[in-house]
């Protein structure tokens, strides 16, 4: 039997292993293979990020998954790539020309792009190889990239058929607009950060009444030349009498009309409201239900245009300022209020957003939102926890047509190609399909400036990455996937998009269940940011704890929950899990020579003791338990958290212990103990290397496991024929009366290496012929010398401090020790200790919703504690009373 060194070294086993089980093929999914197929396809990282502690967690889930179905006998296919983020790397790109003095616009389109594939070839995706570094079992031999020659192939073949089946049209909308990027944004790339900003109140004089005026508060000023309606509520009486009225627009001098819709909330400033077509999303629906124009006053870089009058070549935030000062001069403007609001910035930028007017490209959203809603109502996708079906469903409910188009250079450019003077156009997937298309000469033939959402080609990505649009091997096998681990936040955004494409282009949703993982914000409940300071770094982590100890830490506290909250004190419970694994594996190594050749077998039940029988029993219920809560509602905290304490204290306090006498014996008086230790420890790593699959390759290599030559290639652990119950009945009154001793000895202070004398009473004969023939068991883990065991009524000892477990009442004579007052405290705390459950039990039994749900056994096995624990308070109740005063 190999030992292991004294300390472990994760930097030296995690890169030694990973580079194994990579040229091994490990991770390497089979189309042909006969196995049942398991797919997730990764989310995929932007190509200009690097591992946060959010990407630990949600690929730490993603590897728990593919490593148990690997286990499990799954063919499993873990996808991996990245997104091409448009928006983000264009940036990147852009500021390092910066620094040169140079421009995209200097160079042009396609020397740019050049660049940007020249940056991406040199230091993108460095998250896929930080990955590597967090154990991440992705089959890397079918990495793809949302840029990839398959995936622009799939993304043209999309945007083909949904153009020509009237999905995709162009229209003028109101959008999120970067006036630094100049581009349109989605709404996730909008992130909205509480600003202190301020409400002015102007007034707009009703035409033909002078001194009458209709007060409008407004955040935004500089967009009142753009105004061409102030819309109140038909509902509010304060405007009752000025139906039909006409306004004067302040510091234009034209007319606009006072119109009525129930959009407006009357209890928001007074009652009125601005309209501004072309510069918000809701005055534009409401301009299009009145006819109203639309009057854009800026132009896209954020400067007022001519439209604007006398503030044209301002930007708009020195407009504002022009504006109010007018305002306030004209006697138009009645008080100025602070007001805290939530403005849109861009999220790379950092620019306050603009709602612009522009000639965009949409998809239609409602009939393919129609189709994901029903196949969730149909369970063809399940979530796992149910309740983000509902976010899920009302975000599909109330979609609204997505803008596609971006104004920017990286990306998958429109295949929409026009006619010279651009009086016809079509959506083709080539310049020479365009020209036949469009009846004219390619050298005529003009393709859309824009580029696609960085969305479009992700919402591809459960089919496109497995070869679609060609009928590959991959396709056929793996689609649908069979689920998707993914964060709440980009449940509308990201997991609605693949289902609706999923559903139009392949028919069937593109993942089976849906996985939704916690958001991490730090210890206090804050989420995460550089400003805060509170960002933890997840590869520092690694450096220090190890990837097993940082992976144990995230998924022991996965709560699938809106946020789990981080601290130091996580990692550092990560970490002495993994060197306890270590240390105990160490020690048993050290232990199992002597053991035969070949795999390792479950022990013969008839040589068993008891301690061998009841660890054998907990293994089982602990292999059970840990099954089900990554199968039923992918419980996986609670299953690192029973693994944690199995190994750490059924096995490592108490049967290590148990078994100590016996290993240090004769080789052949212990041979059942090691045996029953080695097989104990070789299930339990496999149990928990899906959870640390570092630790525990390198623990299991130095066990005998015949052909299998990786723990990854080993089956997942499947318990006993039949469970022992009296062995884990016998083994808990054994250790509750070791509880009972060391107890005492803590409140009494007696030195732990000291040897004490214990008197035991039994409740039954029963129970006395067990704790007889367990005495040096019970010796040995309690450090005592048993000196008395009964059945019956006998004198008990002068000076002894006493306790109950179970039904055994547990005396150490400790004359001349024996502080009476410490002693008298400790079993009244002891006897409210037995009350405060008696009364937990009380409020449980009155709640009329867990008697009649939970089975009648364990309803009866409740109804049973309260007459155990009165008996206890009872007879601790008689040890006090025979104290001496």
């Amino acid at each position: 039997m190999q030992e292991l060194s004294p300390k472990y070294d994760p930097k030296e086993v995690e890169e030694r292993w990973y580079k194994l089980w990579e040229e091994r093929n490990y991770f390497k999914a089979d189309p042909a293979s006969p196995k049942p197929a398991f797919c997730i396809v990764i989310p995929p990282p932007n190509v200009t990020g690097s591992l946060h502690i959010g990407h630990a967690l949600n690929n730490s889930l993603q590897d728990l998954m593919a490593r148990y179905k690997r286990m499990n006998g799954f063919d499993v296919l873990w996808l991996p790539g990245c997104d091409h983020a448009a928006i983000a790397t264009q940036n990147v790109v852009e500021r390092q020309l910066a620094k040169q003095g140079v421009t995209r616009h200097d160079l042009g389109r396609e020397k740019f792009l050049q660049k940007v594939w020249e940056w991406k070839e040199e230091s993108g995706a460095t998250i896929m190889r930080q990955l590597r570094r967090l154990g991440a079992s992705l089959d890397w031999s079918r990495e793809r990239f949302t840029m990839d020659e398959g995936l622009v192939e799939a993304v043209r073949e999309v945007f083909v058929r949904m153009y020509e089946k009237g999905l995709i049209y162009q229209g003028d909308y109101v959008v999120n607009w970067c006036p630094r990027c100049g581009t349109a944004l989605s709404d996730i790339e909008v992130l909205h950060k509480e600003s202190e900003g301020k409400l002015y109140y102007v007034r707009y004089p009703v035409a033909g009444f002078p001194g009458t005026h209709v007060v409008v508060a407004t955040t935004r000023p500089e967009t009142i030349m753009g105004d061409v309606a102030v819309c109140v509520n038909p509902k509010d009486p304060r405007y009752t009498g000025l139906k039909d009225a006409r306004l004067t627009l302040p510091l234009m001098g034209r007319e606009i009309p006072l119109i009525a819709d129930s959009y407006v909330e009357m209890d928001f400033g007074t009652g009125a409201l601005k309209i501004t077509p072309a510069h918000d999303a809701n005055d534009f629906e409401i301009g299009n239900r009145f006819g109203l124009p639309r009057i854009k006053i800026m132009d896209p870089k954020g400067v007022m245009n001519e439209a604007a009058g006398r503030y044209a070549g301002l930007d708009r935030f020195a407009a504002r300022k022009k504006v109010v000062a007018d305002l306030e001069a004209a006697g138009l403007l009645e008080k100025v209020e602070p007001y805290q609001n939530a403005v849109g910035r861009c999220y790379r930028c950092d620019t306050v957003v603009e709602s612009y007017l522009s000639l965009q490209w949409f998809m239609k959203m409602k009939p393919m939102a129609e189709k994901a809603l029903a196949a969730m109502e149909k369970g063809e996708t399940r979530f796992q926890p149910e309740n983000w079906k509902k976010v899920y469903s009302d975000w599909l409910l109330g979609i609204r047509d997505w803008c596609i188009s971006r104004q920017i250079w990286w990306g998958h450019r429109i295949p929409i190609y026009y006619n010279a003077d651009r009086s016809k156009q079509c959506a083709a997937h080539s310049v020479s399909e365009a020209a036949l298309k469009l009846g004219v000469p390619e050298t005529e033939v003009q393709q859309d400036p824009d580029t696609l959402d960085t969305w479009f080609s992700a919402g591809l990505w459960p089919f496109a990455t497995l070869g679609w649009p060609k009928e590959t091997p991959e396709l056929k096998r793996y689609y649908p996937t069979s689920m998707l681990v993914t964060s709440w936040d980009i449940l509308s955004f990201w997991v609605a998009r693949m289902s609706m494409f999923g559903l139009e282009i392949m028919g069937k949703v593109p993942f089976e269940e849906v996985f939704i993982n916690s958001l991490v914000a730090d210890e206090h409940g804050q989420k995460m940011s550089k400003t805060k300071g509170n960002v933890i770094d997840p590869l520092t982590k690694i450096d220090t704890i190890g990837a097993d100890a940082l992976r144990f830490a995230l998924i022991s506290i996965e709560t699938q929950s809106r946020y789990i909250s981080l601290s130091e004190e996580r990692f550092e419970a990560g970490r002495n899990f993994t060197n306890k694994i270590w240390n105990a594996a160490r020690f048993m190594l050290m232990n199992l020579k002597g053991l035969p050749e070949g795999p390792i077998t479950r022990p013969r039940q008839e040589s068993l003791e008891l301690a061998d029988r009841w660890i054998l029993t907990r293994l089982d219920d602990t292999v059970r338990e840990v099954t089900r809560q990554i199968e039923e509602g992918r419980q996986v905290n609670q299953a690192a958290n029973s693994l944690h304490d199995f190994f750490w204290h059924d096995l490592c306090d108490w049967y290590i212990e148990a078994a100590k006498a016996r290993l240090a014996g004769p080789v052949e008086e212990g041979a059942t103990a090691r045996a029953t230790l080695a097989y104990t420890l070789e299930t339990t790593l496999r149990l928990l290397h899906p959870f640390c699959p570092f630790i525990t390759e390198e623990i299991w290599q130095m066990l005998p496991h015949g052909e299998v030559p990786s723990i990854m290639l080993a089956s997942w652990p499947q318990p006993g024929a039949a469970s022992d119950p009296v062995a884990e009945a016998d083994f808990k009154i054994l250790s509750d009366i070791v509880y009972a001793v060391r107890n005492i000895r803590g409140e009494m202070k007696v030195d732990a290496k000291k040897q004490v004398t214990a008197i035991l009473l039994a409740p039954d004969q029963a129970t006395l012929s067990l704790l007889v023939a367990q005495k040096a068991l019970l010796e040995s883990l309690g450090q005592m010398t048993i000196s008395g065991l009964s059945a019956g009524a006998f004198e008990k000892p002068k000076g002894a401090a006493s306790a109950v477990a179970g039904a055994v009442q547990v005396f150490l004579p400790l004359e001349g020790l024996l502080d009476l007052a410490v002693e008298r405290t400790r079993l009244e705390k002891e006897m409210g200790r037995f009350q405060q459950l008696i009364e937990a039990i009380h409020k449980k039994l009155g709640n009329e919703q867990f008697v009649s749900k939970a089975p009648a056994s364990v309803v009866e096995a409740e109804r049973k504690k309260i007459a155990e624990y009165q008996s206890a308070i009872d007879k601790l109740g008689a040890n006090l009373k025979e104290l001496p005063a």
